[in-house]
């Protein structure tokens, strides 16, 4: 009898442990770096571009207004070419974009103006 009752608590002590024991710690999930030039930029005044499906837009902070428009063209993985219009100056201009780091793009005007633009998350 004494036989059978040190069988039970043992496997009664198993059966705890085992129950008992934390579960796996999880790691955090993995965020995608961003690709190429997608998604929405700001230059240094808050002025925001945004990258969408080969369309370019700015936009003011502080109304929203559209200041300028047009298209884009991916020329390599780091390099991309702009095709805009100032709504502002109504004015067509060619800009040429290097993307430095996932997060900084440095461009180019055609008229030889440079400024660079900061991934917004």
């Amino acid at each position: 009898m004494k036989l059978k009752a040190s069988i039970v608590l043992i496997a009664a002590a198993t059966l705890t442990a085992c129950v008992s024991s934390p579960p796996p710690s999880r790691l955090p999930p993995i965020q995608a770096q961003p690709q190429g030039v997608e998604g929405t930029w700001a230059d240094p005044n808050g002025i925001v571009s945004t990258f969408q499906g080969g369309t370019f837009s700015t936009r003011s902070t502080d109304s929203n207004t559209l200041l300028a428009s047009g298209t884009y063209t991916s020329l390599s993985p780091t390099l991309v070419e702009i095709n805009m219009t100032s709504l502002v100056r109504n004015t067509q201009s060619r800009v040429n974009c290097a993307l430095v780091t996932p997060s900084q793009l440095n461009c180019t005007q055609d008229s030889g103006a440079q400024f660079s633009l900061t991934r917004r998350t």
